[in-house]
């Protein structure tokens, strides 16, 4: 299955204005969101199996894929084309096993080590970070930056997003990484134009030649 992890959504209902966040996602997904995660925390099991069946019926009218955070159950079952987890979640191969070979398995990051563990393990793509401070979501992991992200690029052959208070004042760095895409949550969900910083951000990421952000001027290859 071919995936495209550009700019990879991941949700956060307390970020919104006023929109409920079936709208919020797809102005995302009509922007350029491309992959898209449903986290939620703290929704009881009903709730989020509920939401997740909306969320995948949204979703796949746009050829989006819904990756599903933590829950294996829920996961299961909607149907989700993929589960993501962290380190302290279910044991990765465990996940592996139970998800199936056929859907898409993330795991979170924040080192090398981590890293090859995830990829020997069954991971299909890995979330490294945090590579900046984020208010999005508490971690307890001082921030890789783009030096920590590189080291983990170079240490797998599966696709890495970054993840972690990357937007455009800092995409440009991050990109220079060799990563294979961005995830974000209060970049888009926190906009006021939640379809505009969806294409900004996606803008930028494809861009090649100069682009400009603010302060930042990237010549891109």
């Amino acid at each position: 299955m071919f995936v495209d992890y550009s700019l990879y959504l991941v949700t956060g209902r307390g970020m919104l204005r006023d929109i409920s966040l079936y709208q919020a996602v797809e102005k995302a997904i009509k922007g350029g969101v491309a992959l898209l995660q449903l986290r939620e925390k703290d929704a009881g099991s009903g709730e989020f199996y509920n939401i997740a069946l909306e969320m995948k019926k949204l979703a796949n009218s746009y050829g989006v894929p819904l990756i599903i955070n933590d829950r294996l159950d829920i996961a299961l079952a909607v149907d989700a084309e993929g589960l993501h987890i962290g380190q302290e979640d279910l044991p990765l191969e465990v996940a592996r096993k139970l998800l199936g070979p056929g859907k898409i398995l993330g795991y979170s990051v924040s080192n090398v080590t981590e890293a090859v563990y995830g990829e020997k393990n069954g991971a299909d793509y890995l979330g490294a970070g945090p590579v900046y401070h984020t208010g999005s979501k508490v971690t307890g992991i001082e921030p890789i930056g783009t030096a920590g992200l590189k080291k983990i690029k170079e240490s797998v052959s599966i696709p890495i997003v970054g993840i972690g208070g990357i937007g455009m004042a800092n995409i440009a760095e991050v990109k220079k990484s060799g990563i294979d895409g961005i995830s974000v949550i209060s970049a888009i969900l926190a906009s006021d134009d939640i379809e505009a910083a969806a294409k900004e951000l996606k803008s930028a990421w494809n861009a090649k030649g100069v682009w400009y952000s603010k302060d930042i001027i990237w010549k891109g290859v």
